[in-house]
């Protein structure tokens, strides 16, 4: 798959353009988005996503257009657990409703920035050194074993948990005086001739510093399902675009899909699973079959990956919803 930089270079210049009209048509203005208006632009961005990886087959091939998809669904569906993590931030610090689209939509700008440094490094290293898939598979069923031992529990008290962020949270107040009260969406105050940062930058930090976690399990498991960066970073782009209305939209039910972590473990593990036979293809490490390639170890393909992820996705959300299926009903009182 060969793509032009100018094609690179439009597509980066859409992705900014779509944050830019995006800041400018709901988030400049402080707003609590309806579950109208966060569903109509849930729905553009996903059909916008799509229209891209068709566009994407029919130009490179159905084979990469396959890869599209099954990356993108993947990290649609890591972005939604990040979700869980956005919404601890968001009641610690007790961001007022109508300025949560002004940090989610900052952190989804820290993220993009973030993650394509990520996939630039991962190229690098994956076109140097065959043996990182080893590294990324891995690190990929280490972080399942975590992922699956996770608890969303929708009884669960989100003020015990820990902050996330936390260290560059204490640094930034450490070196820079910072208010406890909100003014507006105001970044700093000035407060008897003293600039102070409002809880409103602290907050954007926590996220974009949580983010760079994020990036760790997210990059390798989109690059165990294809290995051209194109790909990897539009399907990062795209599944970052909506989530500031994913986080509005999904709202209660956020709380009600408690074997999402289960499930994307079963998806992260598969993945590094996939990950290792495809090192073990390539392998040149001495201590693994001599430094010669392992034939036995099977291919996955593309269409197998896909199958498992959508699969593991509606078990896992269809058991959630059943094992909370009470949860929404309103209790009955004895006469």
């Amino acid at each position: 798959m060969s793509v032009d930089l100018w094609v690179w270079v439009v597509t980066a210049a859409a992705v900014v353009g779509m944050v830019v009209f995006d800041f400018y048509a709901h988030v400049r203005t402080p707003h609590a988005p309806s579950f109208g208006e966060s569903a109509r632009w849930s729905i553009f961005y996903i059909a916008l996503a799509v229209a891209f990886g068709i566009g994407l087959g029919m130009v490179w091939g159905w084979g990469h257009g396959s890869e599209y998809f099954a990356g993108y669904i993947t990290e649609k569906s890591l972005s939604v657990d990040n979700l869980f993590v956005f919404l601890i931030i968001m009641t610690k610090f007790a961001v007022p409703r109508e300025y949560q689209q002004k940090v989610l939509l900052v952190g989804v700008v820290i993220a993009l920035v973030l993650r394509t440094v990520f996939i630039l490094l991962g190229a690098a290293a994956i076109a140097q050194f065959s043996w990182v898939f080893y590294v990324f598979g891995a690190f990929l069923i280490y972080t399942a074993v975590k992922l699956a031992r996770e608890n969303h529990d929708s009884d669960g008290d989100v003020g015990d948990e820990p902050a996330p962020g936390g260290f560059a949270v204490r640094m930034l107040k450490r070196l820079v005086p910072t208010t406890e009260e909100y003014h507006g969406d105001r970044l700093s105050v000035r407060i008897d001739g003293k600039r102070y940062l409002t809880p409103m930058l602290v907050v954007m930090v926590a996220i974009g510093s949580t983010d760079v976690l994020f990036a760790l399990d997210s990059i390798p498991a989109i690059y165990g399902l294809t290995k051209e960066p194109y790909i990897v970073f539009t399907t990062n782009a795209f599944a970052l675009l909506g989530l500031r209305q994913l986080y509005f939209l999904l709202g209660g039910l956020l709380e009600r899909l408690v074997y999402l972590s289960q499930g994307l473990a079963v998806i992260l593990g598969f993945i590094g699973v996939k990950l290792v036979l495809e090192a073990m293809h390539t392998n040149e490490l001495p201590f693994i079959n001599g430094g010669n390639h392992v034939e036995w170890a099977p291919e996955i393909p593309i269409w197998l990956s896909m199958t498992v992820i959508l699969g593991t996705l509606a078990v896992a959300t269809v058991a959630s919803l059943y094992a909370t299926r009470n949860d929404r009903k309103p209790a009955v009182t004895e006469s």
